[in-house]
């Protein structure tokens, strides 16, 4: 691994998070992008082993490895400043469609430049599907289970912890017998002073606060609980664990209704940062209509940041309590087997993401295919030929130019609202 500067980590990671649209698999594919291949601050064995450890916790993973490779290049301040910074644009993001979501109504002034970022996203995806494929999936078997995971996601719609746990299963047996070279593992960084004890108490503090101030039934402490136990819990991403908070938040509490709740997703879907960030939208809404004697605005700002909180201070916790240990495993030749088996779904999994993006994406609707065990999404209507070219035109400025991410996003936008003025 080599060395690092605060302040060239810095201006990456602020890059990483303006550019972390379209979910975890894009945003890994961002990190991959800028800290692995253009960069090479972190070697693709290690970035690997990280991944294959995050995929694992519950929790957003996508932050959970900006949080662990900024730990292993400046340990604990390192994860403080990759994994705030990776959340704080869609978070600030976030927080301003919900004040115009309940002051001047839903945001479709934004709607062709976000058009144009959902095009540069799905060029983005494709790209790192190929870059990755060509240095993860070596040889016959790891072709395999990649293949076999896309297959599991895409027309089974397998659960995605199941897959997971399957591929590395899998690669404990195939890879076993693979040999790892202990010299070849550097010491990780030194995180002393115990950062997991405060990262706990971080977390559960705001929780315990609430509760003795307000009440346990009052609408701070249930979000703060709610989304405290999400964090705990959220195996197998956002869509996963999002099902039982809907129904929570809308039928049993009806902080919002269930329009409500699909426009929330719809705007954390175009937002950079974690799809599980909608749970700021509905913390918002929560407190805005039981702001108590707060402004309502004011309350329902609170209430978002609130929730945001407490669904990321725990990924912190699981970093600096078990990546000691995890990085101390590199030289097991049976774990490395198994997360080498996990590393080969990942690509199933990008893969997986490419085909439903480009299908939601390229065309108006879908049709369900179901019945003897599959279930996945068909075209069903002429493709949209704006999206399609300015999609072409993307993957050209990625493949063919030196323009660079960030220059691609910008010129996409610009022409997404270009294409979205001329249509209206």
């Amino acid at each position: 691994m080599n060395p690092v500067s605060p302040r060239a980590a810095w201006k990456v990671w602020w890059k990483v998070a303006f550019l972390s649209f379209g979910g975890p698999a894009a945003q890994i594919a961002v990190m991959q992008r800028l800290i692995v291949e253009d960069k090479g601050w972190i070697g693709q064995d290690r970035f690997n082993h990280a991944l294959n450890f995050c995929m694992l916790l519950p929790g957003p993973e996508a932050q959970q490895l900006a949080t662990y490779l900024g730990w292993l290049m400046h340990g604990v301040r390192g994860a403080l400043i990759a994994g705030i910074v990776f959340i704080l644009p869609g978070a600030a993001v976030m927080l301003a469609l919900s004040l115009l979501y309940v002051t001047v109504g839903q945001t479709g002034v934004v709607e062709g430049l976000l058009f144009g970022l959902k095009c540069a996203v799905l060029a983005i995806v494709a790209q790192a599907l190929m870059r990755m494929s060509g240095k993860v999936v070596q040889g016959p078997a790891a072709g395999m289970i990649a293949a076999a995971s896309f297959i599991a996601m895409f027309f089974f719609s397998l659960p995605f912890p199941l897959v997971i746990l399957a591929a590395g299963l899998v690669g404990l047996i195939l890879f076993r017998k693979g040999s790892v070279d202990p010299a070849a593992i550097d010491t990780p960084a030194v995180i002393g002073h115990r950062p997991w004890l405060w990262s706990l108490l971080a977390w559960m503090a705001p929780v315990a606060g609430l509760a003795l101030l307000f009440g346990i039934q009052s609408v701070w402490t249930e979000l703060a609980v709610l989304f405290s136990l999400l964090a705990s819990l959220s195996f197998g991403g956002a869509y996963a664990a999002l099902a039982w908070v809907a129904q929570f938040a809308v039928e049993s509490r009806e902080w919002l209704t269930a329009t409500e709740m699909l426009d929330g997703l719809g705007l954390a879907e175009t937002t950079p940062g974690p799809l599980v960030l909608v749970t700021q939208f509905i913390g918002f809404l929560a407190a805005w209509r039981n702001p108590g004697l707060l402004e309502p605005l004011l309350a329902g700002s609170l209430g978002g940041l609130l929730t945001t909180w407490v669904i990321f201070a725990p990924s912190f916790l699981w970093i600096f309590l078990l990546a000691p240990h995890v990085e101390k495993l590199r030289g097991n030749a049976r774990i490395s087997g198994a997360l080498r088996g996990i590393t080969a779904a990942v690509v199933g999994v990008i893969a997986n993401l490419a085909a439903w993006f480009a299908i939601n994406l390229l065309f108006a609707e879908s049709r369900a295919i179901e019945g003897f065990g599959l279930d996945f999404d068909l075209p069903a209507t002429s493709i949209d030929v704006w999206a399609l070219a300015l999609t072409v035109l993307a993957a050209v400025l990625l493949f063919l130019t030196r323009l660079g991410l960030v220059g691609t996003v910008l010129v996409m936008a610009l022409l997404g609202w270009l294409v979205s003025w001329l249509a209206g």
